[in-house]
């Protein structure tokens, strides 16, 4: 294990001693660093939470912030945060028009944030929730429940923080919320494993020559483990499985994330948004909202994930609205 660290113990609550030095529109509650929400708060506005396991920055710490998420709890590396630190977050950024819980479909999270729920309701707080479960890879048409949310949950977040800096109550924004999660499919490959800290060794083997699809971020196993193909055969492939599941007409618009795992160069992240740009253009649907980079990511893995969300006139203006978080800056059309 080569990592910039002290003592791999104090690997979370060091990186977060970091983030709060380096961006005061943060804080944290109940005097747990994992416990974070925006320094500033908007009276009467719906408030966003999200949490998951650390080790994917900038999810979900970093979508703190004006036009997006108003609180994150994260656990461990991989782990899920408890329900008293969802729960610290939850009262700190109810601003009395109730909360909007927005997290990935894993089994840890969903039972700590369901507990958070029926502690904020003892609170007389009132919690909607939305799952993200965008990965086409970790189930079959029909049994989307079972999906994993990786990197479209990012789509969630957007829609959702725009909707609530507009005004709208919990359930427009719940709605909105789960329209875009219903809205966006993810696809995945990856090249490398990666290492836990606490660990100190990889977290599974692939082979030098070998890619994996629908590989997940914790190195769930993915569809199928094949030789490293060409970058345009490996989009070809993954994104073979993301039209099958939305039917676009000539002159539809899309947001498309190019998302790197942690370990893959911007530059051929773009060479991966190439052939995803030239098969939209094939089937006439217009790439409206693009970002590349890293947005959902699992340590230093190397590999990347698309996703894609089939955009309609009410999410496009929520999708291009305005957002400042430390991590992710946004300036409108």
């Amino acid at each position: 294990m080569k990592k910039f660290l002290n003592d791999p113990v104090d690997f979370v609550d060091e990186m977060l001693e970091g983030i709060y030095k380096a961006h005061p529109d943060v804080t944290y509650v109940a005097d747990d660093k994992r416990c974070l929400v925006a320094a500033k708060l908007k009276p009467g506005k719906v408030g966003i939470a999200t949490g998951g396991g650390s080790g994917h920055l900038p999810l979900f710490l970093g979508y703190v912030g004006d036009g997006m998420l108003d609180g994150a709890a994260v656990g461990g590396v991989f782990q899920s945060p408890s329900a008293e630190q969802m729960l610290q977050v939850t009262k700190a950024i109810d601003q009395g028009a109730g909360v909007l819980y927005i997290y990935g479909n894993y089994s840890g999270d969903i039972i700590n944030f369901d507990m958070a729920a029926e502690l904020a309701d003892l609170e007389n707080i009132a919690v909607e929730q939305v799952v993200g479960n965008d990965d086409v890879a970790s189930s079959v048409v029909g049994e989307e429940h079972k999906r994993r949310g990786v990197a479209g949950v990012f789509f969630v977040y957007k829609a959702a923080g725009a909707a609530a800096a507009t005004g709208l109550s919990l359930n427009e924004v719940t709605r909105v919320a789960d329209k875009a999660r219903s809205r966006t499919r993810t696809m995945g490959v990856a090249l490398s494993s990666c290492v836990v800290p606490e660990i100190g060794h990889a977290t599974f083997s692939i082979g030098e020559d070998e890619m994996e699809i629908g590989m997940g971020i914790h190195g769930e196993p993915g569809i199928i483990r094949k030789k490293l193909a060409p970058a345009d055969d490996v989009i070809d492939e993954m994104m073979e499985r993301i039209f099958a599941e939305q039917d676009y007409t000539r002159g539809d618009e899309v947001a498309v994330l190019v998302n790197g795992l942690g370990g893959t160069p911007m530059e051929e992240l773009y060479i991966l948004f190439r052939r995803v740009s030239q098969l939209l253009e094939q089937r006439g649907v217009t790439a409206k909202h693009v970002w590349v980079g890293e947005f959902a990511t699992s340590m230093e893995m190397a590999g990347a994930s698309v996703s894609i969300l089939h955009l309609d006139a009410e999410l496009e203006p929520l999708i291009g609205a305005a957002a400042n978080t430390p991590f992710f800056k946004h300036y409108g059309a």
